[in-house]
């Protein structure tokens, strides 16, 4: 389908998928059972500027469009979903930045992050997953600094990324409302990395704790003003998940191109496995499935760079399908090569394995499905009052 991308656009797409056919696809494999973070491939990203994405162009940047981001993350999760999200982890670790930090601030961090500075999100602990407001972390004010203490779980980047904005109670009286937003870099004394995880899937990706014992932060690096981190935290969210959907569109995406190409190659009963009904049936199914994901993903992005509010409907409806979609299509793709599918030596096992974590990450699809029905509760009592 044709989705009227700019000729910029076209050029990120097919630089993207350059690099993840020539240098990502020949490691993927190596990536996915060592664990090991692809360093060598963050600096092919970054020489290819495409940490400049979201960034605009007066911190150095390439403009600052989620549509851009969701087609760098679309078609490099196509190979391998784990390595891409090094990109988009530092996307989402630099959104509370773009969104809501002070213009000195931006000028600070944003532009380290546009020549390739990983950045990390610090929101969920052991306590507080889906639950955000139940964080435990503190930040409490000593003169000219915060002094952070607690641990952050499941950190995506964690332990790689330079710049880190986290989320800590400054008043724990006050519940969510008490949460405030902070600037954190790596070499903050007071500010350690706990376990990596060993992960099902996306294990290029390094998944780690983030460890606060009377960490000093600058008062200067408070996002926007005491009490506003769960907002901040909100916005991000909305904000960020296209890019989820995105990574999850590509996983699918990527499953389709192989079912379709090995159902073409591998012969039962004299002829090509593509030539059954029941294998054509299949592939007609996902092949609807990852083109109408793209284009919800596609057209809530677009939205998105509209300077749209209220974005928390659309943006659950995007991630929580292309997620779903993400999963159905691996786990028929690992069906279409039968025994194959399940052998590493093949992609789509690993591809399946990717799929699981977007249906989970950064609130699980059963809390975009509750986001989704209480907006429409909202704008249907809304519309009943007009």
């Amino acid at each position: 389908m044709d989705y009227g991308l700019t000729e910029e656009q076209m050029m990120i797409r097919d630089l993207c998928r350059r690099i993840a056919e020539e240098k990502i696809k020949p490691v993927r494999e190596h990536y996915d059972e060592t664990g090991e973070f692809p360093w060598e491939i963050v600096k092919v990203l970054a020489d290819a500027d495409l940490f400049g994405i979201l960034i605009p162009q007066e911190y150095g940047g390439m403009g600052g469009s989620v549509m851009d981001n969701v087609i760098a993350v679309e078609e490099l999760s196509k190979v391998d979903s784990g390595i891409a999200l090094s990109l988009f982890a530092t996307s989402l670790g630099t959104d509370p930045i773009l969104l809501c930090a002070d213009d000195e601030q931006k000028k600070k961090y944003l532009p380290r992050i546009a020549k390739g500075a990983l950045a990390a999100f610090g929101l969920t602990e052991a306590g507080a997953g889906s639950d955000a407001g139940s964080i435990r972390t503190t930040a409490k004010f000593d003169g000219d600094h915060y002094v952070l203490n607690g641990t952050k779980q499941w950190i995506t980047n964690g332990g790689e990324a330079e710049i880190y904005t986290v989320i800590a109670m400054t008043n724990k009286a006050k519940g969510a409302r008490g949460a405030s937003a902070f600037i954190v870099e790596k070499d903050t004394p007071g500010f350690t990395f706990g376990k990596k995880e060993n992960k099902l899937g996306i294990r290029a990706s390094a998944t780690r704790e983030l460890v606060f014992q009377d960490c000093r932060v600058p008062k200067e690096n408070l996002i926007a003003r005491e009490g506003m981190g769960f907002i901040v935290a909100m916005k991000t969210l909305d904000y960020s998940r296209p890019g989820v959907a995105a990574q999850a569109l590509g996983i699918a995406a990527g499953a389709l191109d192989e079912a379709v190409r090995y159902s073409r190659e591998r012969h039962q009963f004299g002829k090509p496995i593509c030539s059954f009904q029941g294998i054509q049936f299949m592939l007609a199914d996902m092949a609807t499935k990852v083109e109408s994901a793209r284009a919800l993903v596609y057209q809530v992005a677009r939205w998105i760079d509209t300077s749209a509010k209220d974005l928390s409907k659309m943006s659950a409806m995007c991630k929580l399908y292309a997620s779903d979609v993400a999963m159905s299509v691996t786990t028929d793709a690992v069906q279409i090569f039968g025994g194959y599918g399940y052998m590493k030596e093949y992609p789509v096992e690993k591809m399946m394995r990717d799929a699981k974590i977007t249906q989970i990450y950064e609130g699980t699809n059963q809390i975009q499905r509750e986001v989704i029905a209480l907006n429409l509760i909202k704008e249907a009592a809304a519309a009943k009052k007009k």
